[in-house]
């Protein structure tokens, strides 16, 4: 993946920025470091998703390959070396294996579970529709075009899942699987400075934005998406904030 060039960042003059070990304006920074002052409960669970990455359980092969490929358009890791890269999609995996949910879900989805499933065999029909090949055949720029078109809620192809699955709703879903998987890794917390658990110890300095003891100073760096990507267009799931209502409406639980 790495050697991808194509998928790298690049700096202001255009030049692709290699991946490293911590990307992000925290260098040096380690949450993991800071372990010792945890209760053993959470030392245990967050060293747990470092160290024992739960194996795939619910998806298959296939799926399993297709939603990697998603998850690397969605949430790009290119600019992470591939010791540092943070498994997503076993935790997605993990979470639907073991029947774990947010307690509701909007009365026109099916279960998460489901979703998914349907989510992927909609991805992959409105690719076939929209290009011809395989998603994972596709060029970066045109799978962010498969997927853009489930952020506006107008995939191509695939109309009898589509109908099933409405796809600004599992746009959404997607989205929240792939940002909480990706955000409760310590490697995810290195990236943006996020001091890790405050229990036992809590925090000190609580004014100013002042740094705790633990923390390194930020050093910010310029770079822009790479040009295969479409992530510099912006606009409102389903290309209406009308089709979102509020969280909990139309929920069952």
């Amino acid at each position: 993946m790495t050697a991808d060039r194509d998928r790298w960042p690049v700096d202001l003059n255009g030049h692709p920025l290699p991946p490293r070990q911590q990307p992000g304006y925290y260098p040096g920074y380690d949450s993991l470091g800071q372990k010792e002052s945890w209760d053993e409960a959470t030392r245990r669970v967050v060293v747990a998703r470092v160290e024992r990455v739960p194996p795939i359980r619910f998806f298959s092969l296939d799926e399993a390959h297709l939603l990697a490929a998603v998850c690397d358009r969605v949430l790009p890791q290119d600019d992470r070396d591939d010791a540092h890269r943070i498994p997503v999609v076993h935790f997605i995996d993990d979470r639907l294996f073991n029947g774990r949910s947010s307690g509701y879900r909007y009365e026109n989805m099916p279960p998460d579970d489901l979703a998914h499933r349907l989510g992927l065999r909609g991805i992959e029909a409105t690719a076939r529709a929209l290009h011809g090949p395989a998603f994972l055949e596709l060029t970066p720029h045109q799978q962010d075009a498969v997927l853009k078109s489930l952020h506006d809620g107008e995939p191509a192809g695939g109309d009898g899942i589509w109908r099933e699955l409405p796809p600004h709703r599992y746009w959404l879903l997607l989205m929240t699987d792939v940002v909480e998987a990706y955000y409760a890794h310590p490697y995810a917390w290195d990236e943006i400075g996020f001091g890790g658990p405050a229990y036992p110890r809590g925090y000190m300095r609580l004014e100013n934005g002042l740094p705790e003891p633990w923390e390194v100073d930020e050093r910010r760096y310029e770079w822009s998406a790479p040009p295969t990507s479409l992530s510099d267009e912006l606009g409102p799931v389903g290309g209406s904030f009308e089709h979102l209502g509020a969280p909990g409406q139309g929920g069952t639980h």
